[in-house]
Order: C-alpha cells, then structure tokens, then sequence
C-alpha cells in the first residue's frame, strides 16, 4: 500500500480551471474537423497561405548566430546590454536620456507586464490599478496576480464603436487616487482596435499628471499601427508630463518571435540614481520568478538591430504586415456590402492593428462556432490578421446569414 492510498489526498479535491478565454478556442480550433474551420481568436499574423510566417530578416540573423554563437550561458538577470540598449531607442528614441531609463528583459509582454504587477506591489503604496473597459482578458488576471486591485475605466463608447474620451477622462479625474497605476495602450487597442488622437493622447497626459498617477503602458504592437515612431508618439506624449512610467513591449508580432517570448520592462525615473535602485528591486524580483531571460530569441533581435541591411529588411517586412492588415480589414469591409446583411461594418476602417470589435454579439459569435466553425472571441473581437483574401467571402456570408438571423 502505498502512502498516497493509505491517506487523505492532497490533490483529490482540485478542481479543474476554466480554460483560457482565447487559447481555449485555438485548443477547440484544433479539435475540430471542419476542413473550412477559421480561427480569428488567438492574436497571431497570417499570411496568405494562412501560416504564421517566420521573417527573411529573422532567418538571416538566426543563421549568423548559428555560425558566430559560442556559448548558451546564462544571460544576466536583466538580461542582454545590447538587446535593452537597442528596447530604449525603440522605445523612447532620444526623447528621454539613456541613465534614466531601466531596462529589463523578460519573457515577452506578458512577462514585462507581471515584473511591472510585482514591482508595484513590492515597492509601491498604491495596489490599484485602473484598466480599460473593454481590455485584453489577461490583463486583469495578471494584475491580481499580484493581489492588486483591478478597477475600469470608461473606454468604449456605448455604441460599441467609438472612443469614449469623455468618460475616460471624467473617470481618471474623479475616481482615482495620487499613486494609482493607469493601463494604457500605447496603439493598437486590444481588443478594440480603437485609439485616441494625438490630441486626445495629450488631453489623456494632463490628466495623469495631475492626478499623480503612474502611467503603465502596454506597447505590444509597435509598427502595427501607423509605424514604428508613430505608434511611440502616445508614450512621448505621457512622457512629456510625467517624470516617471513604466512601459511593458512585446515583439512577438512586431519580429514574428511568437514562441520566442522576447520582452522588456522600461521603467522611466526623475534621476540617474533612482533608476539604478529600481533596477536592482526588478533584478530581484526576476531572480526569484525565472531567474535570468532565454537568450535566442532576443539574440535574434539585437542581431538584426545592430545591422543596417537586416534593420531596413525588417522595416520592409513589418511595413508589409501593417499594410496587409490594413487591406485585409478594408477587403472586409467591402464584402460584407455585397452579402445585402445590410450591417454596415465601415466603422472598422478606423480602427488600428490586429484587432478589430466587431459590434458582434455573444449569441451570433456562438453562431459562427457552431454553423459554421469560425471562431471568434466572445466580446466580438476578430484578429483582422487571421483573414485571408481567398476566404474573405466565405467569412462574409458566414456573418451575414448570423447577422441577419438575430
């Protein structure tokens, strides 16, 4: 008899999560037979073949480190000096001097915004942090992770539609607190598609500023909005008033390192001195999370930065895939005028990135899932980078008939 058998079981009674809102349907994509499935959930680029591509210029780099790396040693805590040299002036450009800037590498965005949570809750008396209504569904489960305290803010206007500066900013001025944390999303609104003008951007830094908040960015999208500068130009707006923010970016869309997960937390201070103590509070908190960053895949974008020829390569192909998306979600536009739905979708020509909020309701999402197998998450939001030319008709006939059977 073993001593599992001969007592209470610690395991037994554990019950089983609720699977991921969005990796949940890629697991129910992949189970299903359909053979014209479409998977629009998950936020991953597609080409035209509907394959996740892996860039020319990443290829040319991965192969110099095949011929040049010589050790698979463990990185620093904060991870590789080159790789966080070239995150700052993507980043912030020279907009901001290097010594007050700290850089630290994580495991992709999720992780910048999970160093960002314990770093608040560790160092800092404010445990709030105010997000978006709508925001991307991990948000809320990565801060109360680190058992702070999620409230929203007004962000979508009631027609589903539109940017709701108004109530944003009445909710910013009047239910937050001096040493509050306030999520932002630096371009490319997941899951709205949705961003403020550059005007709005300074109206929304006023705001911040004056009610003593800490900004707290997330700046998973560079490039996938107007272009690599443009889509910064909302942080050098923050930035312009406020002393101190943090920054969390991700470059899995912006390189393709999906499963790579290459990262950064940047974390702006007023001085020198301050962001080398931050510095050394975030190296401790790496150290007992995952201790030190995987190197290839931000090898793999320092390889490229440092190199004129890849650097304009990459530019090229990043070009590329914001253009296409931008087609994709105008191609969709278009067709759905000729399914007769009499839906007009044209409101998504102004919207930025991937993501597009559909106006979709939950029972015509489950609609598309079970008549038709394509699977779309349950707020509406469709991943414009998952279409592709050759079944935007299919796509649109799909959502007219759910559209007009409501």
């Amino acid at each position: 008899m073993t001593a599992s058998s001969s007592s209470t079981s610690l395991f037994g009674g554990i019950p089983t999560a609720p699977p991921d809102s969005i990796l949940g349907l890629t697991e129910a994509f992949q189970a299903d037979k359909n053979p014209d499935k479409m998977n629009l959930s998950v936020g991953v680029y597609k080409d035209a073949s509907g394959q996740t591509p892996i860039l020319d210029c990443v290829k040319a780099a991965e192969q110099r480190l095949v011929d040049t790396e010589a050790t698979k040693g463990y990185l620093p805590i904060d991870g590789g000096p080159d790789y966080r040299g070239h995150v700052r002036k993507l980043v912030f450009a020279e907009t901001i001097a290097a010594e007050r800037v700290t850089v630290v590498q994580t495991p992709g965005g999720t992780g910048a915004l999970r160093e960002s949570a314990a770093f608040i809750a560790d160092q800092l008396s404010g445990r709030r942090v105010w997000v978006p209504s709508p925001t991307w569904a991990n948000h809320n489960s990565v801060f109360a992770s680190e058992r702070l305290l999620v409230e929203n803010y007004r962000y979508l206007g009631s027609d589903k539609k539109s940017f709701d500066i108004d109530g944003m900013l009445d909710d910013l001025s009047s239910k937050t607190n001096v040493g509050d944390a306030v999520l932002l999303h630096a371009c490319c609104h997941n899951p709205t598609g949705v961003d403020p003008t550059p005007s709005q951007w300074a109206q929304i830094a006023d705001v911040v500023a004056e009610r003593g908040l800490l900004p707290l960015i997330d700046f998973a999208y560079q490039g996938f909005g107007h272009g690599l500068d443009e889509d910064a130009e909302s942080i050098r707006a923050i930035s312009a008033k406020c002393d101190e923010l943090m920054v969390c970016s991700s470059f899995s869309k912006n390189f393709g390192l999906y499963s790579e997960r290459v990262g950064a937390l940047c974390v702006v201070s007023s001085d020198s001195a301050t962001a080398s103590a931050i510095q050394s509070q975030i190296k401790k908190l790496v150290r007992t999370n995952y201790s030190n960053p995987p190197r290839h895949g931000a090898a793999v974008v320092a390889t490229i930065l440092d190199d004129e020829k890849l650097t304009a390569q990459w530019h090229d192909e990043l070009a590329m895939m914001r253009n296409r998306i931008k087609t994709l979600r105008e191609q969709f536009v278009e067709t759905m005028k000729t399914t007769g739905a009499g839906h007009d979708f044209s409101f998504l020509l102004d919207q930025n990135g991937m993501f597009s909020f559909s106006g979709l309701n939950p029972m015509q999402v489950d609609e598309l899932l079970h008549k038709h197998s394509i699977y779309i998450v349950g707020s509406g939001r469709i991943n414009v980078a998952g279409m592709s030319e050759s079944r935007m008709g299919h796509l649109c006939e799909a959502i007219a008939k759910v559209v007009e059977g409501s």
